[in-house]
């Protein structure tokens, strides 16, 4: 089975910020490919936090696509009809509805699903189920809130609970009880779960 993993980073508090976003591409659970993307936000204000997190700043972005032009030529074909996984889901959808929709862009439709959800379910026991907190525990090395990386740590949560449990992503879904999200034209439906 082949999937998309993605992760965003903003430049500030806005969901319409994205500054950086991270791919994965997951076929028969392994990385076939895998890149990352500089964006340019719109609105070109990069918060000191944001900063702190990431370490993009303004001067790195200023001569990079704006996202509707990395969409139309790179990204949508990544997602479009695709399952897509994030860590933290509901975070990195609301980055792609903002961005879609400062830019006037119709939603594709697709799956996605969320690996936190799924952590929590495969590994009840730690603590937290924050990206660094389970790729540590899985023994996974990777600069996190770094784009590129985030995305393929997420990507490997998810290929050793398909290679445990023996089960596609949808499959994994299905034997944790994970409502599997959907997004499209005029909307979406959330990944949830019941925590227990």
């Amino acid at each position: 089975m082949r999937y998309t993993v993605i992760d965003f980073e903003t430049a500030n508090s806005k969901r319409s910020s994205a500054c950086a976003l991270g791919i994965a591409v997951v076929e028969d659970n392994r990385v076939v490919e895998s890149f990352a993307y500089l964006i340019k936000p719109k609105d070109m204000y990069f918060a000191s936090m944001n900063i702190g997190i990431h370490g993009i700043y303004p001067e790195d972005v200023e001569n990079q696509p704006e996202f509707d032009v990395l969409y139309e030529n790179v990204f949508k074909k990544y997602i479009e009809n695709q399952l897509v996984l994030a860590h933290n889901a509901s975070f990195d959808f609301s980055v792609l509805r903002a961005c879609l929709t400062e830019y006037g862009i119709d939603f594709p439709t697709c799956d996605y699903l969320c690996t936190v959800k799924v952590a929590q379910k495969m590994w009840p026991n730690l603590a937290r189920h924050s990206l660094d907190v389970v790729s540590k525990y899985l023994g996974y090395d990777f600069k996190h809130h770094d784009a590129y990386d985030d995305a393929c740590a997420c990507a490997n949560i998810m290929i050793q609970t398909s290679s445990a449990l023996r089960s596609d992503p949808y499959e994994v879904a299905e034997h944790f009880n994970i409502k599997v999200g959907k997004l499209f034209k005029n909307g979406y439906k959330a990944c949830s779960s019941k925590r227990f």
